[in-house]
């Protein structure tokens, strides 16, 4: 069932559980550097949504240990924050962080580098932010959830990338996961007609290599079956009658840029 919201929702949503969601993520990306394990990410990340009177929205999740996903390389998504594993010069690492505050749950991603990476990478990060922004304009009124995975599929298989197809976007809203599912494939005016009140999170998976995925034996992380990197992006949005808004964005604004494990805002 898919649930619409007011605007008074959207407005109070994005004061709280986006704007932390953001703001923890950009925490997150400012941390992203060798040496730097990703579990000690992931307590930086959460200590401060704590600090600001909100509760990680993934830990203990369907029984997620993290507080956020730390996903390396040929990792998806769902990648287990460890104080074993350490990032490295070279790495991307996909973090995806959620803040649960005044009732509402913030869901979010980026893909980071750390330090200096390879320009093919950089081209499969770059492409997939792109059909980020892409799908987000197609999240109009009128239009269907089709049009929003085409964006994506089009722009990814135009470019030589691979789209992940076992995992998907979402309904969010006083629930992380809620009606519809938000793929990144589809056909142009099929799927769900998008309505004003809709709150959906779009999230591009691409693939350097083969889309094919399975899943590691701690039960959780998503990987490549060809072990070639993956990048993750994602952000909540609002669809409104005079368009899509981005519901996870802080005062920085709405766009990111990865370079050298820091998040500004895009040009």
């Amino acid at each position: 069932m898919i649930h619409i919201k007011s605007q008074l929702d959207m407005d109070t949503y994005r004061a709280s559980a986006g704007d932390l969601s953001k703001r923890a993520l950009r925490l997150a990306g400012s941390l992203a550097k060798p040496g730097t394990s990703t579990k000690q990410i992931d307590l930086a990340v959460e200590g401060f949504i704590r600090q600001n009177g909100a509760k990680p929205g993934f830990k203990g999740y369907g029984g997620f240990p993290g507080s956020i996903c730390a996903s390396i390389n040929d990792e998806v998504v769902h990648g287990i924050p460890s104080p074993e594993v350490y990032l490295r010069d070279g790495d991307i690492i996909s973090v995806d962080v959620g803040a649960n505050k005044a009732g509402w749950a913030g869901d979010n991603a980026w893909t980071f580098y750390v330090g200096t990476v390879s320009d093919q990478v950089k081209g499969l990060c770059e492409c997939a932010r792109d059909c980020l922004k892409d799908a987000i304009e197609q999240a109009v009124p009128g239009n269907c959830l089709g049009d929003v995975g085409y964006a994506v599929q089009s722009k990814a298989e135009k470019n030589g990338y691979g789209v992940v197809r076992d995992y998907v976007g979402h309904g969010v809203g006083h629930s992380m996961h809620e009606d519809p599912n938000v793929p990144n494939y589809g056909k142009k005016g099929r799927g769900v007609l998008l309505q004003v009140g809709m709150m959906i999170a779009i999230e591009p998976m691409l693939t350097l290599g083969l889309a094919q995925t399975h899943v590691r034996r701690n039960g959780w992380t998503v990987v490549t079956d060809d072990g070639l990197p993956a990048a993750h992006y994602e952000n909540t949005i609002g669809i409104t009658k005079d368009g899509p808004v981005i519901l996870t964005q802080d005062s920085f604004g709405p766009w990111c840029r990865m370079q050298g494990g820091k998040v500004g805002s895009e040009e």
